[in-house]
């Protein structure tokens, strides 16, 4: 049988609400009875049910977690920023992937909801409000990361990806970059924004916009890399063809990466290359690539304080967007002119 605090406290002679207090900390507990109180739990090896507990409470200090893709590192170093700022103040975090579907999607928050999560944090595949509608009637507070959803006042926490794709495309266009190409994502609003900012840079410059130059890294029923693969491929075909490539994300750049060198060009003598995210191994590829930092593990603390700020009793907060700036990080796969004064970071 599971050790209760009725036997702590038959142990000690003292009342079930004193152990109770003393285990929480509570303040008005005397420092010898909750140090008798900790030696006994320890003895008897007592774990707290947490079950019950959510009973009393009505709550379970668990945050859910919802992303598209476990395996882009983009979100599993969010997640584990995340998962230590709640830790620290006493949550538990469960993740799940909708592995870019929204019906899957949707059963993931219905689990999650039947969990009793405190708060749902979310990298939606949506675009459309249904499922938030189903959350708010759970009446749970969410947090939008990195995606929002259009139209919809909500929590969010991320960077402005018109302003991504802006910093990438400038980029290239001040290292005498001409012919520059893009490889987009599926229909979020990441890919939406970096798009709008490619092409805004490219009109700012009065370059043309051609559609040959566009290619789409659709990538839900194959990896990231292997869709930035096939898209770089399309690309190459384009006479003549880009001499740069901006990339919707770095798991797509790599599959580019790959696509051009076997074809036989040189990265960045012949086609310059960027990507964004600034992920743990772009410095280790056999370019490093040069990448916009979204910030990922700073967007992981951020929603975490806001999630937490957001279940405490007397929270009453309107929607809040927090924008983290986006920063250009200059590697070897775009040094390839003699570029223009610039103030962007350096790895």
């Amino acid at each position: 049988m599971p050790v209760r605090m009725k036997d702590i406290a038959d142990d000690l002679k003292i009342s079930v609400v004193t152990v109770s207090r003393a285990l929480r900390n509570g303040p008005d507990v005397s420092p010898e009875t909750r140090a008798c109180v900790l030696k006994r739990a320890h003895e008897l090896n007592y774990r707290p049910n947490l079950a019950a507990r959510a009973l009393v409470t009505g709550r379970t200090n668990l945050m859910g977690l919802i992303v598209p893709d476990l395996v882009h590192s983009f979100f599993s170093e969010l997640a584990s920023a995340l998962s230590g700022v709640l830790r620290t103040a006493g949550f538990s975090l469960v993740i799940a992937s909708s592995e870019e579907d929204p019906k899957l999607e949707q059963q993931e928050v219905d689990h999650l909801l039947a969990r009793g999560v405190d708060a749902l944090l979310i990298a939606s595949t949506e675009q459309s409000m249904e499922t938030f509608r189903r959350v708010r009637e759970h009446n749970i507070p969410y947090v939008l990361l990195d995606r929002w959803v259009p139209g919809m006042p909500a929590n969010f926490v991320g960077v402005n990806d018109e302003v991504v794709g802006c910093i990438a495309t400038e980029h290239l266009i001040e290292i005498g970059c001409r012919r520059i190409a893009h490889i987009c994502g599926t229909e979020v609003s990441t890919a939406l924004g970096r798009l709008k900012g490619y092409r805004q840079s490219l009109a700012r410059h009065g370059m043309p916009i051609k559609p040959e130059y566009i290619a789409n890294s659709d990538h839900l029923d194959k990896s990231a890399a292997a869709a930035g693969y096939q898209a770089a491929q399309k690309l190459l075909e384009v006479d003549p063809p880009p001499d740069a490539v901006f990339c919707c994300n770095d798991p797509v750049a790599t599959g580019a990466m790959s696509a051009i060198q076997d074809a036989g060009f040189r990265i960045p003598e012949d086609i310059a290359l960027i990507g964004c995210g600034n992920l743990q191994y772009d410095s280790l590829l056999r370019v490093p690539l040069s990448s916009v930092d979204q910030r990922s593990e700073m967007i992981g603390r951020r929603a975490a304080e806001l999630a937490i700020r957001l279940v405490s009793p007397d929270a009453r907060f309107r929607p809040k967007a927090i924008l983290l700036e986006p920063t250009l990080i200059v590697r070897d796969s775009t040094r390839k002119r003699h570029p223009q004064k610039t103030t962007e970071a350096v790895a």
